[in-house]
């Protein structure tokens, strides 16, 4: 029977009246590190990045995966080729699991972006929902797409295990709308680098989020809060 372990219990994932979708963040780049906005610049893992890759790959093996997903950026797809490896999976990237294009703020330092752009800054920080940045897309813009790609491999792979591996400014989006929790809801989740979570779907009634930002395969972590 393959199973996950989370925080001592046991998650039984071979229900073939379930879907069940694991929920991956990349593993540590220096973009993290640094304390930068991201976006779509394609930062590879660090050293970190890659042993934390591996030990989300070994804590997921039990799971039963059947087809890893990942957004096309290398720290994204480094992350699911471990686990597709670990896992003896084909892996797959999808556009539509890309992180958040973030404009004028792709690569910049977070502090720098709080004194230029302060009054987008506070927006930021409290309803990011409602950011607007040229050149950028907005959260729901990314929601969209991810639901979308997301809502196809369900239909496409219905009973099965896969995983998704992707980013913060997707990942979050993409679990509000699965939950239909309604905005300001960015900030509502949290997600440490290689973390796994668990959503399973059913027919009859959708959604619902198993786990949350499993960490205990983890020896150390950058947590980010903005």
């Amino acid at each position: 029977m393959s199973t996950l372990v989370r925080e001592g219990s046991t998650i039984e994932v071979n229900d073939k009246n379930r879907t069940k979708i694991i929920l991956v963040r990349h593993g540590e780049c220096e973009g993290n590190l640094e304390g930068l906005f991201r976006g779509r610049t394609d930062f590879p893992l660090n050293e970190t990045g890659r042993s934390q890759a591996q030990a989300v790959a070994r804590a997921l093996k039990p799971a039963g995966i059947s087809r890893v997903f990942s957004s096309p950026l290398s720290r994204a797809m480094e992350t699911a080729r471990a686990i597709a490896d670990e896992c003896g999976v084909p892996v797959e990237a999808r556009q539509g699991f890309n992180n958040m294009a973030l404009g004028p703020w792709e690569g910049r330092p977070k502090e720098e972006i709080r004194t230029e752009f302060p009054e987008e800054w506070e927006i930021w920080l409290s309803h990011p929902e409602r950011l607007s940045l040229p050149g950028s897309e907005s959260l729901s813009d990314v929601q969209r797409r991810a639901v979308a790609n997301l809502d196809f491999l369900v239909r496409k792979y219905s009973g099965e295990t896969i995983a998704v591996v992707s980013h913060r400014a997707l990942l979050k989006p993409l679990m509000t709308a699965a939950l239909g929790v309604e905005e300001p809801s960015f900030w509502r989740l949290h997600l440490d680098t290689a973390s796994w979570s668990l959503l399973t779907h059913e027919k009859e009634r959708g959604y619902c989020l198993v786990s949350l930002n499993q960490t205990s395969h983890l020896d150390s972590f950058v947590s980010e809060w903005v």
